[in-house]
Formats: C-alpha cells, sequence, structure tokens
C-alpha cells in the first residue's frame, strides 16, 4: 500500500501542476503561467525553510534541553535511529490540546514538538507510537512535499482570482459574445480554487497515512497507534485549540481545530476509522497482535 501512496501523491501532484499550466496558458499563455508559478514557489519555500522558527513561535514551542524529559529525548533518539535519521530536536508547547506535529526543513534541521495535553493524556507506548508517526514524516520529507502542493495550489488560485475578474469585465459588455466567454470563465474562477484545494487535502490525506504505517512500524505497535488516534481524536473534542492558524492543521497528528461537516470535506487528514483500518492491515503484515 505505500508503494500506492506515493504513486498517489505524484499523480496529485501532476495533475494540480497540469492544472495550473493549463489556467496560466488560458489567461496569458504559457510564459505567464511559469512566471506565476515560479513566484508561488519562491514565496512557499521562503515560508520552508523558516518553517521550524514560525511553528516554533505561533504555538510558543520551547526546545528542551538533553536534561529536561531525558526520557523523551532518549524515545525520539531511539525511533529517530531505527528511521535513519538524525535526532531531531524535541520541543513541547503549553497547550492543553493534546496533540504533536513535525516541522523543519530537512531531516537535519527538524523539531518533534509534543503539546502539555498529549504528556497528559497518553501512556509511554502511545507517546512512542506518536513520535513514530512524527519522525516518518521528517523521513519522507513531508514538509517539502506539503510546500509544492500549497505553491501550486496558491497559484491556481491567483489565477482564478484573475479570471473572475477578467470575466466580470466581460460581462459588463452587453456583446452577447462575450456574455458566452465569461460564464465559462466565471464557473472556472470558483470551482478551480475548490478543486485545487481539494487535491492539496488528498496528498496530505496520503502522506498521513503513510506516516501511520511508518510510527506503526517504527515503535512496532499498531495498535499503540490506533489506540492514541482515538484518544486524541476525542481529547481534542473536550479541549480543540482555540488560538492558532486553521491552515497549519495539516502539520498535526490530528486536526486540533473544532470542525464541522464543511472542514471534515477539506479535511487534511483521514477519519480515525479509517486510520485505524489501515493499522490493522499493517498489523497483520506485521504479524503482531492488534490491540487499542
Amino acid at each position: 500500500m505505500a508503494l500506492g501512496l506515493w504513486v498517489r501523491t505524484f499523480l496529485l501532484l501532476f495533475i494540480l501542476t497540469a492544472f495550473l499550466m493549463f489556467l496560466g496558458y488560458l489567461f496569458g499563455g504559457i510564459y505567464l503561467a511559469g512566471v506565476m508559478f515560479a513566484v508561488a514557489l519562491v514565496i512557499n519555500f521562503a515560508v520552508y525553510f523558516f518553517s521550524d522558527t514560525l511553528a516554533l513561535r505561533r504555538y510558543h514551542a520551547r526546545i528542551l534541553n538533553e536534561n529536561e524529559a531525558p526520557w523523551l529525548h532518549e524515545m525520539v533518539e531511539d525511533l529517530a535511529r531505527r528511521a535513519g535519521i538524525p535526532k531531531p530536536r524535541v520541543a513541547i508547547a503549553p497547550i492543553p490540546t493534546p496533540n504533536a506535529f513535525a516541522t523543519g526543513r530537512n531531516p537535519e534541521h527538524a523539531v518533534v514538538v509534543v503539546t502539555d495535553g498529549i504528556l497528559r493524556l497518553l501512556n509511554r507506548e502511545e507517546l512512542r507510537a506518536v513520535l513514530g508517526h512524527e519522525i516518518t514524516h521528517i523521513k519522507n520529507r513531508d514538509i517539502l512535499i506539503g510546500t509544492i502542493a500549497a505553491a501550486i495550489a496558491g497559484a491556481i488560485m491567483y489565477f482564478a482570482y484573475a479570471l473572475r475578474w477578467a470575466a466580470l469585465i466581460m460581462m459588463s459588455d452587453r456583446d452577447r459574445n462575450s456574455w458566452l466567454i465569461a460564464i465559462p470563465l466565471l464557473l472556472l474562477s470558483i470551482l478551480a480554487p475548490i478543486a485545487a484545494l481539494l487535491i492539496q487535502m488528498a496528498i496530505s490525506r496520503s502522506r498521513e497515512y503513510l506516516a501511520d504505517e511508518g510510527g506503526a512500524r517504527l515503535s512496532g505497535n499498531p495498535g499503540a497507534l490506533a489506540s492514541a488516534l482515538m484518544k486524541l481524536e476525542h481529547g481534542v473534542m473536550r479541549h480543540p485549540l482555540e488560538k492558532g492558524n486553521p491552515a497549519s492543521a495539516h502539520m498535526f497528528i490530528v486536526n486540533p481545530f473544532r470542525s464541522g461537516i464543511i472542514a471534515r470535506l477539506f479535511s487534511t487528514h483521514p477519519s480515525t476509522e479509517k486510520r485505524i483500518e489501515n493499522l490493522r492491515r499493517v498489523a497483520a503484515e506485521m504479524g503482531v497482535p492488534f490491540q487499542y
């Protein structure tokens, strides 16, 4: 399944890119498409290179030195060694919402962040599985993949905004031929951002499945990760993140914000039920009991 998810990720990235180039060509030719794509990449890669600093500041996370919570450092170090990457820095965010996330532009500049809430909620085995999930994100360079997807989706939204204005200007003309062109353009300008966002979310969900599988294999306990996901989902319902940017929801192992019907449609995470079913399959492949 892991190979299939990687293929799906790059297929979705290809579709996003093709969609972007089509909109650029439609609006101003291939040259403009290339220019705006480059601009979007520059902006997003600037954010990517400072992702760890920005994320730590946003959630007031503090880097723990080796003398603070040595058991947590040992757990992270062991999992990183199993994953074949350098030990990431460890930080704690002083928020009651139980959650965790990883950030940093590559495995050499990575940080694993846990919240006060998750340390109070999970037992050691569950926390170890969650940390394995986050370390898999680092190993798979999911921050880079997410940045590329965001850059392309952002460029599509820019072109859609420009198309919307062009369509409205054309509709101010009383010429019937102008209206015949303007109406499809207006519809495209509305539907394109929605389609781009749905594809971006699908990419994010694919990466979550891969990180779940990696976390299960690194920790050796798929059931512990399933149990952690259930506890975290209910924990977030009791203590959702009140302050924060919903655009950062993809960073966390579960969505830390309140979620309604629309939010679930555009969710960056698969449903907990589907994630547990995937972990059940991983446990069968590993030949280990699956209890949660």
